[in-house]
């Protein structure tokens, strides 16, 4: 009987133990919709697009005064770059957002370099869209004169939270408003309290040398009237209006410049939230503009509207 060889047989085992090991390592990489990669992109556009619209939002919504406010808060602090003004070495060349247009032909255009519009025109209806011929610094100068006459006459002085300087759709708006310490009016009447007979004279030595267009308009708040009573908000607004009318003329407001005179009761609340509000009875003051000159009413010698000539008798 053969007997195996023990050296043979040794070496085979040892080969089998030392075999070698293979490890075979995956890499998964996620692509296609699986991926993230777009969502950061995604997300990036979505960031850029809200800082564009909010630039377009805040250019429509301020005035150039107020943008250029805007603009200096972003300007460099150091003196050399602010003569330059913002962006002095960059793509705008040494000027500004808020830089008005320089063009040299004389049918260039009015604006700034971030809204320009054709010369002559005033933009649309909106509040505070267009400056028109009575732009922001008309406001401000208005606002000034009428606090200074005011404080001038001490006993005055204290209506002068009483009077609103606004910007309208059709030019300024100068609310005479009522409060729980104030009324322009006896209650339920249109005559006129002693301290509203002095504010409308400052209001019409304010206002008799403008020549723009001036409507009055009367308002109310919605409190009813007691029962049996004949009279209500619509002739009570009218009435005041018409109060008022008369006062800046015997002011020194020339007649022809009242253009119209509007009683609209409760239906334009200045607090909507509370329509019983005392503020809600107020008188308006609306200076026209260019865009918004209505025709005048031909008067006659008793400041009634005068006749037609054609209409027959």
């Amino acid at each position: 009987m053969a007997l195996s060889d023990p050296t043979q047989s040794g070496e085979g085992a040892a080969a089998k133990l030392l075999a070698p090991i293979i490890v075979k390592k995956i890499t998964i990489v996620e692509g296609g919709h699986h991926g993230g990669a777009w969502k950061v992109a995604y997300a990036d556009f979505v960031t850029a697009m809200m800082a564009f619209f909010l630039l377009l939002w805040l250019l429509g919504a301020t005035e150039e005064n107020q943008r250029k406010g805007i603009a200096d808060y972003f300007t460099p602090t150091l003196v050399k770059m602010r003569q330059g003004s913002a962006g002095a070495n960059g793509l705008l060349g040494g000027a500004s957002l808020t830089d008005v247009d320089n063009y040299p032909h004389a049918m260039g255009q009015t604006g700034t370099k971030s809204i320009t519009v054709p010369r002559g025109v005033t933009g649309g209806p909106v509040e505070g869209g267009g400056r028109g011929e009575l732009d922001s610094e008309k406001l401000k100068e208005l606002r000034d004169t009428i606090e200074k006459k005011l404080v001038q006459r001490r006993q005055l002085s204290h209506l002068a939270r009483q009077v609103r300087v606004m910007r309208a759709p059709e030019g300024i708006r100068i609310d005479l408003m009522d409060n729980a310490d104030f009324a322009m009016f006896e209650l339920g009447t249109t005559i006129l309290t002693k301290d509203a007979r002095g504010l409308l004279e400052v209001m019409a030595d304010t206002l008799k040398d403008e020549r723009a267009p001036l409507i009055l308009r009367g308002h109310t708040d919605s409190l009813p009237w007691r029962s049996g009573v004949a009279a209500n908000n619509w002739s009570l607004s009218s009435g005041r209006a018409e109060a008022t009318r008369q006062a800046l003329v015997l002011g020194g407001v020339a007649q022809r410049h009242i253009v119209r005179i509007e009683g609209v009761a409760d239906t334009e609340p200045l607090v909507s939230d509370d329509p019983a509000d005392p503020r809600n009875r107020r008188i308006s003051l609306l200076l026209l503009d260019g865009r918004s000159v209505a025709k005048p009413v031909r008067t006659g010698p008793t400041g009634s509207p005068a006749p037609d000539a054609k209409a027959k008798p």
